[in-house]
């Protein structure tokens, strides 16, 4: 289905969530009821009914400029009351295991500064107390380097979308809410193929990518499927985080 003109196509949804990967919002499509799909510059957008509420979503890409452009078309299709940003993110305190859900308070660049905190849900049901989350260009792939960043920054996360998305929606005007589990504990060290994995480009040149590595390392295929069973269980607890946050966003009398 093509995406009507934003005129047209704009409904009051309580979120609009920009995820980066297709695994991170699989589960939710499981989840929603009433799912319709609509497609956008070149990207789908889904919308439907999660806990009561009208909730649309979109599958971005990796990256900043991904998330952006999926955050700034959700804002103006589909009039959500809080755009979303949610995903996997690595850990970079030691605190955080692996699995766990996690609401980040505010977001930062490399540098550290200039921190954008995220909003509340009316009802209280999802206040953002968790640590904060540091966006950066590249996976940052080894236990070495999340050390450094998180003395750096001072935050307790790390990912590549979150300070986009919530740029693009205080750009938009329309509050903010993360919502993360972590894919990667601090101590851990990712397989040095992942990094060309999430980069934006056609599924056909990531299973071409995977294939080299394996042919390359065998050992990948054993560290690479580990890591899809992960994400399948993690997708599965970031639905749940999702559906539990919308719950408490208030709808119009």
């Amino acid at each position: 289905m093509t995406h009507p003109e934003p005129s047209a196509a704009k409904r009051a949804c309580a979120a609009g969530v920009v995820f980066a990967l297709g695994v991170e919002a699989d589960a939710l499509l499981g989840l929603a009821r009433d799912v319709a799909a609509f497609e956008a510059a070149g990207r789908t957008i889904h919308e439907g009914v999660l806990a009561g509420r009208r909730v649309a979503w979109c599958v971005g890409g990796a990256g900043a400029a991904a998330a952006a452009r999926a955050t700034r078309l959700l804002a103006a299709g589909h009039g959500p009351r809080f755009l979303v940003t949610a995903g996997f993110a690595g850990g970079l305190d030691p605190a955080l295991a692996r699995g766990g859900l996690v609401h980040p308070r505010g977001v930062v660049d490399r540098d550290g500064g200039d921190e954008i905190r995220f909003a509340t849900v009316p009802d209280g049901t999802a206040a953002a107390t968790g640590p904060t989350i540091v966006s950066v260009d590249d996976v940052v792939a080894t236990a070495a380097a999340k050390r450094r960043l998180a003395a750096a920054t001072g935050a307790g996360l790390v990912d590549m979308e979150t300070r986009a998305v919530a740029l693009a929606a205080r750009e938009a005007g329309v509050p903010c809410l993360a919502i993360r589990v972590v894919s990667d504990d601090a101590a851990a060290d990712l397989p040095r193929e992942v990094a060309a994995l999430v980069r934006p480009q056609s599924g056909l040149r990531r299973l071409g990518l995977a294939l080299g590595a394996i042919g390359r390392r065998p050992g990948a295929a054993r560290d690479l499927w580990r890591l899809w069973e992960h994400a399948v269980v993690d997708g599965r607890t970031l639905a749940e985080g999702i559906e539990r946050l919308v719950a408490g966003i208030s709808l119009p009398g």
